[in-house]
């Protein structure tokens, strides 16, 4: 039997709708979510794009600033210093990939933790240690959502992660061990990738290296979360999961796209509310 495909599109869709009614407590009160991207590249403005959409029908005003090329760090660190003395300004995000020469720790230390709605300053980051922070770096905050809404106990359960970026692998690593998961993080050092991966429960992909997982590398039943978004030759969008071959092996299956992605944008605009002081 075929997985289960678990539809981000559908999750993200009722995610919003109740964050539209959390918005709604605030009344008129502007929550305001800013943009800053260096220069304009065009797989970012897609993006945006979605970003924006999302925003609207939450009721966040998102604003997006275009800074130009050659815009050095000093510069951006400053502009930053601005939005986060600006009180209107409930969270600021700053579009990637950066331009070479800027520190993107250096930009990400640079935002008031309180308005940091990615997740990724680093006392958002340390505060996963103790707990699931009130604002946690949104793709793994959605890989979580993704697993949790399968209904899976997962105390115990043989959870693999495959990635170690500050993004993705590392803290949806520590956000599982907090459910008592029983997690192991692989990498490019591992040894023997599939002597891990078919002995996940629960098995999360983040690598950013398309079909590096199939089906033959995964155990009957699991719960596959496939992080990855590469793009091919012919422009066609995959991830680090060969679909086809994992879909009759895998219990659950997230797709790509339409699957992290879209409860990304969503756990963004939940971390926008939060940051603007609503809890959800």
């Amino acid at each position: 039997m075929p997985a289960q495909l678990l539809d981000g599109k559908k999750v993200a869709q009722q995610l919003r709708e109740r964050l539209r009614e959390a918005r709604a407590t605030l009344g008129s009160r502007p929550v305001r979510l800013v943009s800053v991207e260096i220069g304009q590249n065009p797989a970012a403005a897609v993006y945006v794009r979605n970003q924006q959409r999302a925003a609207l029908e939450v009721g966040i005003d998102m604003e997006v600033t275009n800074l130009p090329l050659g815009t050095k760090e000093s510069e951006l660190v400053a502009r930053i210093g601005e939005l986060n003395r600006r009180p209107e300004v409930a969270g600021i995000l700053v579009q990637r990939p950066l331009p070479p020469g800027i520190d993107p720790r250096a930009v990400q230390s640079a935002i008031d933790p309180h308005k940091d709605v990615e997740g990724m300053h680093p006392a958002n980051m340390g505060a996963i240690l103790y707990r699931e922070p009130l604002l946690p770096p949104c793709t793994a905050a959605a890989a979580q959502h993704l697993i949790l809404a399968t209904g899976l106990d997962l105390r115990g359960a043989e959870t693999v992660v495959v990635g170690h970026s500050e993004i993705v692998g590392k803290p949806i690593a520590v956000l599982l061990l907090h459910h008592l998961s029983t997690v192991t993080v692989c990498h490019i050092g591992t040894r023997k990738l599939v002597d891990h991966t078919r002995r996940a429960d629960i098995l999360v992909v983040a690598v950013g290296k398309a079909g590096l997982i199939h089906g033959d590398m995964i155990k009957p039943g699991a719960c596959v979360i496939d992080v990855g978004i590469n793009q091919g030759a012919d422009g066609r969008i995959t991830g680090d999961v060969d679909f086809a071959s994992t879909s009759p092996v895998a219990g659950y299956l997230t797709p790509v796209p339409g699957g992290v992605g879209p409860v990304t944008v969503a756990m963004l605009l939940r971390n926008t509310l939060r940051a603007a002081g609503i809890a959800i």
